[in-house]
């Protein structure tokens, strides 16, 4: 199982101050630099949402990226003309598409595959006839799964959100729905993945999902990072996510 690390709130520390000042020689922290040491750490992927509103992650950012990742870079991105424009441009390893809301502070879902399946379809297309292989975060339930296979997408993201906020009884009926959701994408041929609200809390549950191929972790990584640095947020993650799995 593989670890992408998400930097998108290390760009949204820079723009707390340098919003508009990108050139600034005091301009911190480096995204670029931020990427470099989560791959040396242990990360195998380097993930960033590229939104409408640029509220973090800018466009000259994933021009950098795509220019300096070693490992994968995974562009998360809106279903809009602009932003699957620049993505096409510069044509990440993997592409994610999410759901998107100004008003929200976060990716507070799953994408409905089901329900805008005739808007999806070419942007898939276009994606994947660049040489980018295409992923779709979704809620796991079977209708938004059997979407993602009609698109002929190679991966889903399944949303882990609400188990990370589920409590008692909760949180096992939403395991028990990602075990699910994990088998029936498997079976269909798909690549499965997981992310949104993954911590060192609730990585063990996490990791009775069967067919997990990789974990795309932020917030967590980086609120560790304040405390015992970013290395070192990523290399526990890393051997969490090992250490788990293995049951010891």
């Amino acid at each position: 199982m593989r670890l992408g690390v998400n930097i998108d709130h290390l760009a949204t520390l820079r723009q707390a101050r340098y919003a508009g000042m990108l050139d600034s020689p005091n301009c911190e922290p480096d995204v670029i630099v931020a990427a470099g040491v989560c791959e040396r750490a242990g990360a195998e992927g380097i993930t960033v949402h590229l939104r409408a509103d640029r509220r973090h992650i800018q466009d000259r950012d994933v021009h950098r990226l795509r220019e300096t990742v070693m490992t994968k870079l995974n562009l998360e991105l809106g279903n809009t003309p602009e932003i699957v424009q620049l993505a096409l441009k510069i044509l990440p390893d993997d592409a994610c598409l999410v759901p998107e809301n100004r008003r929200e502070v976060t990716t507070e879902g799953g994408l409905d595959a089901s329900g805008q399946m005739k808007m999806l379809a070419p942007t898939v297309q276009r994606l994947q006839s660049a040489g980018v292989r295409v992923s779709l975060f979704i809620e796991p339930a079977p209708g938004q799964i059997e979407a993602a296979k009609k698109l002929g997408v190679e991966m889903v993201e399944l949303h882990t959100g609400t188990f990370a906020n589920a409590r008692g009884d909760e949180r096992e009926q939403e395991l028990a729905r990602l075990r699910g959701a994990a088998n029936f994408a498997h079976d269909l041929g798909l690549i499965v993945n997981a992310g949104h609200g993954i911590n060192l809390t609730n990585l063990a549950g996490i990791l009775t999902v069967p067919h997990l191929a990789e974990l795309n972790i932020g917030h967590s990584i980086v609120s560790r990072a304040v405390f015992i640095g970013l290395e070192n947020a990523v290399r526990e993650m890393v051997a969490a996510m090992g250490r788990d799995r293995e049951g010891k």
